[in-house]
């Protein structure tokens, strides 16, 4: 039974039965499923186990099995306790005696014979150790298991040179600067907000001090009509005193132990009953038989699941099913003990590794349904939010001017990044008003660059068209004049948007290789066909 559990406990970790409280995206679709699953794990999964092993040579087994445990029994019975040693070998003196006949029979059928709840142990620990080795925190590792000796296998197909990397098959998902929300309902109705307030986060990769969840206290908000519970968080670098207060190590887990003690205490929570109880209810226990609280469950959930980067298998049932074929082949099938257990037992060899291929290629369909829904809303194509053109002044007719003129947020931002002072009078501005001076001076230094994203979409003159359109318009080959392109995008959805249009035309590259060119996917790397790639 022991045995059982252990693999049904993965299956639920498998199939992220801890998410049964999100209700959004994939783990929407996944509580529909989740009635099915659960009743595959708990009663369909060790029926059919239990069915198998009574057929065929496995049911043999147990039945030989079983017949020697008997014959044990009666040889104790008849001939006494000193007629067997501890590793069951029967005493010389009784063999000619009719138990002791029967016993010897009986052990010689049933040599290297595994009796039913050996057999059903066996099946359920190769199972857990396969799917076990190749699922780690949240994710699917790609890696081949090769042997004992040699732990990993790598695909080689006899190129000369190789770049290789362990997640080659899979897409990286960076979730540090995707914060968001959290909600979850407790069993008495209350319904209890993780909001994110503020965010510090590093920009462009640039590396600075960690981050952390820090919840606000002085701003929880119990709303009694409603039954709801709001607690805001900050993610930011920790001051002096806090990073004295946490320690050095596991700060986050230090945070979240202070933030459960402190939570309840603030005046909201110790209020309302009803939110107080929702806090402390009992979650779950961990492996030490610990209590859990629902405050604690919730908060590691929430902040493990906005701070810990994730992947998404291309082809996770392939990968599964070849990796599967591999084990049977490799680990089960035990080609010293067959030949020690003897012909007749081969049968039951092949019977059980049937029997594990049926029930594992079973659980991988389930798994890549889930990891295809995964895949199908990453590669779905995203929209474009935004676009916004610079251009040089020289390149916009004067009949733009009057509005550029009148564009304050232009005109601060070149103030502040160039320190312009178009007030200043000159002899060609002397006497004149603001507006004309600033025509002058764009007259005069055409090499000032304009942000479009400075002036309105909507149209500001009776022609309907905004002032950026009919900008764009005034270019005869826009594709032509357009000698730069900046994109602010996730990178495969980037590259996969610029694909089509830039195939076969790229000369250089930078580029941080493996993270990025694995992004890219086989179709598209023909548009990389650069003379040189540098990397850093």
């Amino acid at each position: 039974m022991e045995n059982i559990k252990k693999f049904q406990e993965l299956l639920r970790e498998l199939f992220q039965f801890d998410c049964a409280d999100l209700d959004f995206g994939i783990y929407r679709i996944m509580n529909y499923k989740r009635d099915v699953i659960e009743q595959f794990i708990q009663e369909t999964l060790p029926k059919a186990i239990a069915h198998e092993l009574e057929q065929g040579a496995l049911a043999g087994q147990s039945q030989a099995a079983k017949a020697l445990e008997t014959a044990r029994k009666k040889v104790l019975e008849a001939l006494g306790d000193d007629a067997l040693s501890a590793n069951g070998v029967l005493n010389e003196q009784y063999h000619p005696t009719k138990a002791g006949k029967e016993y010897l029979a009986a052990l010689e059928k049933a040599k290297s014979a595994k009796g039913f709840d050996a057999l059903e142990a066996t099946i359920y620990n190769h199972l857990y150790t396969f799917f076990n080795r190749y699922y780690q925190d949240g994710d699917f590792i790609s890696k081949r298991r090769y042997s004992k000796r040699e732990r990993f296998a790598i695909p080689y197909n006899g190129e000369e040179v190789m770049l290789y990397w362990a997640n080659h098959d899979q897409y990286y998902i960076k979730t540090g600067e995707y914060f968001t929300d959290y909600t979850w309902k407790a069993s008495n109705g209350v319904t209890v907000h993780f909001k994110l307030i503020a965010a510090d986060i590093e920009q462009n990769n640039v590396k600075g001090d960690k981050r952390f969840f820090l919840p606000q206290l002085s701003e929880i908000t119990w709303d009694d009509p409603a039954k709801s519970l709001t607690i805001p968080f900050e993610i930011r670098p920790l001051n002096g005193q806090e990073a004295i207060t946490y320690g050095g190590k596991n700060q986050q887990e230090a945070i979240i132990a202070k933030a459960v003690e402190n939570i309840s205490k603030q005046r909201p929570v110790k209020s309302a009953p009803l939110a107080l109880a929702a806090l402390d209810a009992e979650k779950r226990r961990n492996k030490e038989g610990e209590s859990i609280t629902a405050l604690t469950h919730h908060l590691r959930y929430y902040i493990r699941g906005n701070t810990s980067d994730f992947f998404i298998h291309k082809d996770l049932k392939g990968f599964l099913a070849r990796e599967l074929d591999f084990y049977l082949k490799n680990e089960v099938l035990n080609l010293d003990e067959m030949d020690a257990a003897g012909i007749d037992l081969s049968e039951g060899w092949f019977q059980m590794m049937r029997l594990i291929k049926k029930v594992g290629s079973h659980i991988i369909e389930f798994l890549a349904q889930i990891e295809e829904f995964q895949k199908l809303l990453w590669e779905k194509r995203k929209f474009v939010t935004e676009t916004f053109y610079c251009i040089t002044m020289c390149n916009i007719p004067e009949a733009f001017y009057n509005e550029v003129a009148a564009c304050e947020a232009q005109w601060e931002e070149w103030k502040m990044l160039l320190r312009i002072d178009e007030e200043e009078a000159s002899l060609y501005t002397n006497g004149k008003g603001k507006k004309d001076r600033r025509i002058e001076f764009l007259k005069t230094h055409p090499t000032l660059v304009l942000d479009t994203r400075h002036f309105a979409p909507d149209p500001s003159t009776g022609s309907g068209q905004s002032f950026t359109d009919r900008l764009l318009a005034s270019f005869d080959d826009l594709e032509e004049a357009t000698d730069g392109l900046l994109v602010n995008s996730e990178n495969w959805q980037a590259l996969n948007l610029l694909a089509d249009k830039y195939r076969e035309q790229v000369n250089c590259i930078h580029i941080d290789p493996p993270s990025l060119l694995s992004k890219l996917g086989d179709k598209n790397k023909r548009m990389l066909s650069p003379d040189l790639l540098y990397w850093f």
